[in-house]
């Protein structure tokens, strides 16, 4: 089984090394490469994302730090950076490694293997509907159910959410991020760092906002409107004709 590889660095030459320690690692296959975080955003959050995505710390428009944040459900992130000093932050981001560069290709190898051990043992299995969940709410030992599809859109806090439902709203304490993994990709999108919408739930989809079934507007974060406006379009009757 061979692990598709994305590299993304604004340094041609950093981009070029990885390149080569993929093509003469068995088990390894380059699925794209760009020194354009936001064009590689789109690649990397697809209907196919790579396995490991090689990712540059600083970068114009879009810090390798912003872009783990917004794509690490969707890949395995090493980071590729010169900085000892983003260690800690890159961890925080779930980072699954830290490649400090001039990177040998002996550290490179050790990174690969432990993602090939770990894609052995892990076996993966076709995404499960889930129809409800329970969260615990702010009264000590209650736990609430929520259904899947009564969710309108999901609120992010500091260590908090709102689940803003149907009817009325839950405020579990969870982070976005951690709720975000349990929500199946399909039906919910990230639009905003704050938000995640039920996409069933949508009325109405412009340029920079999204209107809920119940009149909630809200707006489109500038990282996450590409990405989303292009699952939209996935969706979009086109005529043939000419207008």
């Amino acid at each position: 089984m061979s692990l598709k590889c994305y590299v993304i660095d604004d340094e041609r030459h950093s981009v070029e090394m990885l390149i080569e320690y993929i093509s003469k690692t068995d088990g390894l296959e380059l699925q794209g490469f760009s020194t354009n975080p936001l064009t590689a955003l789109n690649e990397v959050t697809g209907a196919n994302p790579p396995d490991i995505t090689f990712l540059d710390v600083e970068m114009p428009e879009l810090s390798g730090m912003e872009f783990a944040g917004m794509a690490n459900l969707y890949t395995r992130i090493i980071f590729t950076t010169s900085f000892q000093e983003f260690a800690l932050e890159a961890f925080e981001k779930e980072a699954f490694d830290f490649l400090l560069k001039p990177i040998s290709y002996a550290r490179f190898r050790k990174s690969v293997q432990r993602v090939q051990r770990m894609a052995i043992i892990a076996k993966p299995e076709p995404e499960e509907k889930r129809d409800f969940f329970f969260v615990k709410t702010e009264m000590k030992g209650k736990m609430v159910k929520v259904t899947v599809n009564d969710i309108l859109y999901i609120e992010g806090a500091q260590n908090y959410i709102k689940i803003h439902l149907l009817s009325g709203q839950v405020m579990p304490y969870l982070t976005i991020t951690e709720i975000e993994q349990y929500l199946p990709m399909t039906q919910f999108s990230r639009i905003h760092q704050s938000f995640i919408i039920n996409t069933d739930r949508i009325r109405a989809v412009e340029q920079t906002r999204v209107t809920l079934e119940n009149g909630t507007v809200l707006n489109l974060g500038r990282f996450y409107k590409e990405p989303f406006l292009e699952k939209m379009n996935e969706v979009l009757l086109k005529s043939r004709r000419k207008p």
